[in-house]
This record gives C-alpha cells, structure tokens and sequence, in this order.
C-alpha cells in the first residue's frame, strides 16, 4: 500500500535480560522516549497501535495489554488497538497506524511493540513460540517439520524439537541445509552472517549482545541442531520500542528536520507458496514505493536465524536466488558494503524480544535516514527497507510486512 505517513520520533529501551522489569514498565520507557523525540505530549496522541505477542502465555496479560502499558502513563480516552501477529506483530501495528494516517483519519498515532520473553519456567517460552502455528492440526508443527525435512531430505530429530530449543529453529535449520544443497551455500557463509552482525551489534549499545565474534568463534560454538550453532539463532529477549506516527500536515506543522517519510508498506499472509510469500510482500511495497532494490540505502530484515538472512536476500531482490552466500564472501552487507543489511545487529545480536523487534527496525531506519547512527552510521542513507515475517502455516510464514521508509529534505 502506498502511504503518505511521517515518523515524527522514536524510542526503544535496550533489549536483553530483563526479568525485574515489568511488561508495561519497557513500554511506558520506549514511549516516553518516542514523545520527546518527537517533541510531543501524551495529549497530542490520538491513537495507539500497542503490539505484544506472548504476554497472555509468558506473563498472563491478555486482551488489554495495550492498555494496561497505557494507562501506567497516565494516558486513556483514545482509541487502543492491541496488535498480535506473531514475528510481524508489531511491524503490522505499525503498517496500520500509517494506513489509519494515510487514510486521514488521525494526525498523531503512537506505535509501540513490547515483549518480555524471559521467564524463570522455560516452559512458558517455549509455549510462545509453539502457538505460531495452527494448532488445532492433529500433526501441528510436526506435521510442518517432517513436510520440510521430506524436502530437504532430512530425517526430524522429534526427540528435542520444541523441548530443548525453539521448534522452529528446527524449521530453520532444515530451510539452510535445503539451501546448501540446491545452490551450495556453504556453512561458512550462515556463520559469516553472525559475525557481520555481530560487528554491527558490537557498535549498538541497545542491542542484547556486543561482543564480535570471528566466523571461526561462530562455528566453535556449541551446537543447537546441524548446521546452526548458537550465535547462530536469535536470542529470546526483553525489550520495548515506540514510533509517533504523523500525517503529513502535522509534519508541516511541527517543522521537522530531516522528515523521514512512510513511502509504503505491505502487509501479506501466505497461501501455501512457501518461499514466495516474501517476495510477493516486498514486490508490492517496491510498487506502491516507486523504488527497486537498486535504490535501497540499507536494510533491517527478519533474521531469526542465521540461514534466514541469506534467504531473505534472495526474495527481497538484493540478489538472484541462490546467491545470498555470495553477498556475505563479498561483504556486501557489511557495514561500509555497497548494501549494509542488519547494522542494528539484527535479531542475532541486537535481539529478539517478538512484539518489539517490528518497531525496532522502524528505529534503526529512521535514526539511519536522520544520521543519527554514530559508529554504525550508513553513509548517505537516503533509502531503507524493513521485513518481518512470523508464525507458521504449512509451509508459508503466516504473516509479512515490508516497509519502505525515505529522507526528505
């Protein structure tokens, strides 16, 4: 959808660890900090898109959650509209503030995307992630497993999926060895992703981890499940982050330096095209944005999984499919590459809090575009791209939303 939004101001809290502060604490934080960058007041607000995804399984809250972060500042009357969409939560919170925007119907609408992940009972985060799926299938993610491992030709370790790790780190690890066969990606290159991201997270003092690490470091780590080690997957994580959302007359009111415009932003289900369903997102938000891949200045993208990444280049047009691996042997994507992907860190290394990671890439755009960045400045930003994609349905992401964001001057 085409869109003419403006992102006024952002705040994010730092991701990680964060089991002493409450769910509704880190939101209260990362919209504070949004309403002072934006230079606004809690009155000027007049709509909230609150997006959370496993508070009612990790900490019980259900159905109100927006509101209950809301009404801890003091703020009530407008319309609340609480946003679940698994991964894509609160990317989709975000694609339907500028709609609403768009459309006329408000000036000034507050996003916000929240999530507490840790949980002294790890059952309780598992249970998080096992709900992204349709569950009222007898085989449920199973049955999506043993479709996937039939494709790659792989047997499922059924014995610890879902129980020592995330399930779908399963699903990730059967899409990179699908990978490695048909196109000869190489398990160097998956590691070659964490250690950029790992340099870019290292300059982030929000994200979850800033050590670097070497491909070497990344391949000596522990295993989780072949041919993923730790740092490669994303790490569960607390965290908060908050977008104002403007029209385009409010932004003139305001006299914004530096305005960072909503150019588009797609928000796609799939139907059971596998791995199209990224690309369809991202060639309608190309469309409604008037620009290419070619144009692109940098991109924050859904890499859940170090494999994810390589992939995503591939359906996002950054190159032909099959050559993702080569992007990262040419450091393309690297920070001072001609096309940075994930210099936040990405999910790797800034974190993986669900509900928050959508805004969060919306920050790290908008904070790119404005120059704003410090060490992990992209020099002459003018362009940016966010995807995000979540749950499971077959063997389709159920959810996905690409967003294209512009400076103007």
């Amino acid at each position: 959808m085409k869109m003419n939004a403006y992102v006024a101001g952002v705040g994010m809290t730092d991701f990680g660890k964060q089991m002493e502060i409450p769910l509704k604490s880190l939101a209260g934080a990362a919209i504070k900090k949004a309403l002072a960058d934006a230079g606004l007041g809690q009155t000027d607000i007049q709509a909230a898109y609150m997006g959370n995804a496993a508070g009612g399984v990790v900490q019980g809250q259900e159905m109100i959650s927006g509101q209950v972060a809301l009404r801890e500042l003091g703020i009530g009357k407008i319309p609340v509209v609480n946003v679940e969409n698994a991964c894509a939560t609160s990317s989709t919170a975000f694609n339907q503030a500028c709609a609403m925007v768009t459309a006329g119907f408000y000036d000034v609408v507050l996003v916000c995307g929240f999530e507490k992940l840790f949980h002294e009972d790890k059952a309780r985060t598992f249970a998080a992630f096992d709900g992204a799926v349709d569950t009222e299938r007898s085989d449920g993610m199973l049955g999506a497993l043993q479709a996937l491992a039939e494709l790659a030709g792989e047997e499922v370790d059924f014995a610890n999926a879902g129980k020592t790790r995330s399930v779908f780190m399963d699903i990730y690890a059967l899409m990179a060895i699908a990978h490695m066969k048909n196109y000869g990606t190489t398990i160097e290159q998956f590691a070659g992703v964490t250690a950029k991201n790992s340099f870019h997270g290292s300059l982030n003092s929000r994200a979850q981890f800033q050590q670097e690490m070497t491909v070497a470091e990344v391949l000596e780590s522990r295993e989780i499940i072949y041919p993923l080690t730790l740092p490669m997957c994303s790490p569960i994580g607390d965290g908060a982050a908050a977008l104002v959302v403007v029209s385009e007359r409010k932004m003139r009111q305001m006299a914004l330096s530096h305005p960072v415009k909503v150019l588009s932003s797609a928000l796609v289900s799939g139907w059971d095209m596998a791995s199209e369903v990224g690309s369809y997102a991202a060639g309608l938000a190309y469309e409604a944005a008037g620009v290419g891949p070619e144009d692109l200045s940098l991109v924050e993208l859904h890499d859940a999984s170090a494999p994810s990444e390589i992939v995503a280049y591939e359906y996002l047009g950054l190159c032909a499919k099959g050559e993702g691996g080569r992007l990262i042997d040419e450091g393309t994507t690297r920070l001072g590459g001609k096309l940075p992907v994930n210099v936040s860190g990405g999910l790797l290394r800034k974190g993986h809090p669900i509900g928050a990671t959508g805004a969060a890439q919306i920050v790290e755009i908008t904070e790119q575009l404005q120059g704003r960045s410090s060490a992990r400045q992209v020099e002459n930003a003018r362009i940016g791209l966010a995807h995000n994609g979540g749950g499971m349905i077959g063997l389709d992401a159920a959810a996905t939303v690409v967003s294209i964001l512009a400076r103007e001057d």
